[in-house]
């Protein structure tokens, strides 16, 4: 048995063919100076992502200020065929939406807004994988992730058979793609959890810069940058099948932080739990942000100056067989009732799970100064497959 789409779904599926043809912006920023507004006001400063390409954009831009990441779960009745036919309508929303126009079937049209960096996200959990013909097909290493002693997972954030992890500059328009998505998916998946998130990757500058979690901590420094040799070798994927050469995986932990009792130490206990200067996120043993880890450095006291436990020792490649993750971040607060809670979605991209991901993670789990002050609540990983070219759609190698 498979899904039966609505009648505004098969309106979806008829303009996929046009939506994938559209020219939907540059993948540049691009600023609208108006030469009669005061010196005073603002620069106005928009931008469109294209869609296309060889890998699903949004995996190497900077972290977007708004997000929403959507997990669901395929219904009972939904095939490999099924699938294929979701992923169609939602190549055409992708489409439509990344360049301010309305999907195929919107009912709030006026909500679609150009120049805001709209981009989506679609990710595969391992079951799916579980449906007839797709097995053999499977990324290697794509398993749910084994349960850590600090972790305490909560089912209300993890697992899922789909993912959708939509951003743009704008929240009122990720609230509204993720609206149009979720709703041409009902025939096929239904939602199991929700994570809304913001970032800021700009300067006091206007600049971009490196983002801060909500320790104050400068977040991502290491990652390979994007466009080179290293951070082509670190994400995407070059083995496994076919359909998934230029794909990559992506790791979703939920982290909760107690504020609270890290609020309560010292500025040079907070240093030396995480192993960088707060001001700048230089390393303790550096000046400037990007200044390498001296890692066998000692203070006049003979201790290390980057701790044995330290966050920024235990993650860095070097002190990890070489492996390397491209990490990125979403602060997160839930509200419930006068109660707040507060942390950060943390996501890795990796090409491969088991051989990147999971040394690291075990190494902190083991042994990371931070753990005091944290508690993984969520955890769920997903195949994110290629991108996809004017014509075609998302994932057709695999689901065609």
């Amino acid at each position: 048995m498979t899904a039966r789409p609505s009648r505004r779904q098969l309106f979806g599926y008829a303009g996929a063919a046009a939506a994938g043809a559209a020219v939907t912006g540059v993948a540049v920023v691009l600023g609208k100076d108006d030469p009669a507004a005061s010196s005073t006001e603002a620069t106005v400063v928009v931008r469109d992502i294209e869609p296309y390409g060889d890998h699903q954009p949004a995996v190497a831009a900077a972290s977007p200020k708004h997000a929403e990441l959507v997990a669901l779960n395929l219904l009972s009745g939904t095939d490999r065929a099924a699938l294929g036919r979701l992923m169609r309508l939602w190549t055409a929303d992708i489409v439509a939406l990344s360049a301010g126009r309305p999907a195929p079937g919107d009912t709030a049209p006026e909500l679609a807004l150009p120049g805001v960096a709209l981009t989506t996200t679609v990710g595969f959990g391992p079951r799916v994988f579980a449906l007839p013909g797709l097995a053999r097909l499977k990324p290697g290493g794509l398993d749910d992730l084994p349960v850590m002693s600090h972790d305490r997972l909560q089912p209300a954030w993890s697992g899922g058979d789909l993912l959708l992890l939509v951003g743009a500059d704008d929240p009122v328009s990720v609230v509204h793609a993720v609206r149009r998505l979720v709703a041409d998916a009902a025939p096929f998946a239904r939602p199991v959890w929700r994570q809304t998130g913001f970032w800021n990757g700009t300067g006091a500058d206007g600049k971009p810069a490196t983002g801060r979690n909500l320790f104050g901590q400068v977040d991502g420094t290491g990652n390979p940058a994007p466009g080179t040799p290293e951070f082509d070798s670190t994400v995407w994927s070059t083995d496994g099948p076919d359909w998934f050469r230029g794909g990559t995986t992506l790791v979703v932990r939920r982290i909760r932080m107690n504020l609270d009792t890290w609020d309560e130490l010292t500025r040079s206990e907070q240093e030396r739990a995480v192993g960088r200067k707060l001001s700048t996120g230089a390393p303790l043993t550096g000046s400037v942000e990007h200044d390498e880890l001296d890692l066998e450095k000692r203070d006049a006291d003979g201790r290390l100056v980057i701790a044995e436990n330290a966050h920024a020792r235990l993650s860095h490649h070097s002190t990890n067989d070489g492996r390397r993750i491209f990490r990125k971040g979403l602060n997160y607060v839930q509200d419930t009732g006068a109660t707040r809670e507060s942390g950060l979605i943390f996501l890795s991209y990796q090409a491969d799970v088991a051989g990147q991901f999971l040394p690291l993670l075990a190494r902190l789990d083991a042994a990371d100064a931070l753990n005091e002050w944290t508690t993984t609540i969520g955890s769920a990983v997903f195949a994110i497959p290629p991108g996809f070219h004017p014509g075609g759609w998302l994932a057709q190698p695999l689901l065609r």
